[in-house]
């Protein structure tokens, strides 16, 4: 909302003497914030960092340019991967990164971002707003001293490029794979060995044989980071991400320190970014996804046995972190009935339709 304009337009009749009472209310409501955002991505990828601008600028928009926040690309503060760690630390006020990341700190952070075999981007924006998810995750995160939003989603991941073919279980034995978060264990219980890369790190580790196989998001942001230049074959579905959220967090002593509408600038602002993000890779996938195929990318799922192998080695991972980490299980407690119930409900209408109308267009018929 432009506020001058709302002001102006109430100087009509008795609201006009009002509007004079409440114009220094509202202008004392709206100081002069200058906030940094230390992002995990690089600038490149317009999309997963763009969204971080997107919400930069519709703050602005929405306080008359009174709260402006500067948006750092990975690298510029602190290397991707230490963006919580520069929120706690107040060395910046807020990041925009995915929780996965730091499961080395905590596995409990993997249920803000994506678990294996867990939530599509639908299910999880359910989960968050009107399952208690971000009751959850605000509750753990206060030992971090943060706050958190769910601000961007990617929607189902790839399952990533490799330098061979997978035909079994046996194939992923000693493949090193850029991986990231949770699933990263999963994989290792099946012979890979995961290693944590940031996203514009990751193209000169598999162009120098670092590591032989390496996930990211999809086709938009893959093939503007060129792996398909070093990596021929491109696996479906990353079922480590059937839908990667990001979040925004916020140290505790910065939000407490903002005026209630700025608190709720953040919160809609937020909200608008995770919209317009998922629609942007939306948007974006197919055409990509089309013209690597065409430039020589071997397109394939991943095996049947592999899925279910991987799947098997999820839901023992899910135990044995259940029976040594009380955080993590009091939030998997609570998720898993809730994601049961999503799957459940997603095979009877969603499922069905979706499925039909991939038969049907495959044979042309639209």
């Amino acid at each position: 909302m432009n506020r001058r304009k709302f002001v102006k337009r109430a100087g009509v009749g008795g609201v006009a003497a009002a509007s004079l009472v409440a114009a220094p209310a509202i202008a004392q409501s709206m100081p002069e914030v200058k906030w940094r955002m230390a992002s995990s991505f690089p600038k490149s990828l317009d999309t997963i960092f763009g969204a971080g601008e997107f919400f930069a600028k519709r703050v602005a928009a929405l306080t008359d340019n009174k709260f402006q926040i500067r948006v750092f690309a990975a690298g510029e503060v602190v290397p991707g991967l230490q963006v919580v760690d520069a929120v706690q630390n107040e060395t910046v006020e807020c990041g925009h990164t995915a929780g996965y990341y730091y499961v080395g700190k905590d596995p409990t952070f993997a249920f803000d971002t994506a678990v294996p075999f867990g939530l599509n981007t639908r299910q999880h924006n359910a989960w968050v707003h009107h399952g208690g998810g971000l009751e959850a995750m605000r509750e753990f995160y206060k030992d971090y001293g943060m706050t958190s939003f769910l601000m961007s989603h990617t929607g189902a991941q790839m399952g990533g490029w490799f330098r061979k073919e997978i035909k079994t279980v046996e194939d992923l034995k000693g493949v090193k794979m850029r991986i990231g978060g949770f699933a990263g264990q999963v994989m290792q219980k099946l012979g890979v060995v995961p290693q944590q890369i940031a996203g514009g790190d990751i193209y000169p580790a598999l162009e120098k044989g670092t590591i032989d196989a390496a996930e990211w998001v999809g086709p938009y942001d893959d093939q503007k980071l060129g792996f398909n230049k070093v990596a021929p074959h491109y696996y479906y579905p990353g079922w480590w991400e059937g839908g990667a959220a990001l979040s925004l967090y916020v140290g505790l002593k910065a939000w407490e320190a903002l005026p209630p509408l700025y608190k709720e600038v953040i919160a809609s602002a937020a909200g608008e970014t995770t919209d317009w993000s998922v629609a942007k890779y939306d948007a974006q996938n197919p055409k990509a996804l089309r013209e690597l195929v065409a430039g020589g990318t071997k397109l394939a799922p991943f095996p049947a046995a592999v899925l279910e192998a991987c799947y098997n080695a999820a839901v023992e991972l899910y135990t044995e972190t259940s029976a040594k980490n009380a955080k993590f299980k009091k939030v998997f407690d609570t998720w898993k009935p809730f994601r049961n119930e999503q799957v459940l409900w997603f095979r009877v209408a969603e499922g069905t339709f979706d499925n039909f109308m991939g038969r049907m267009s495959a044979q042309n018929k639209l």
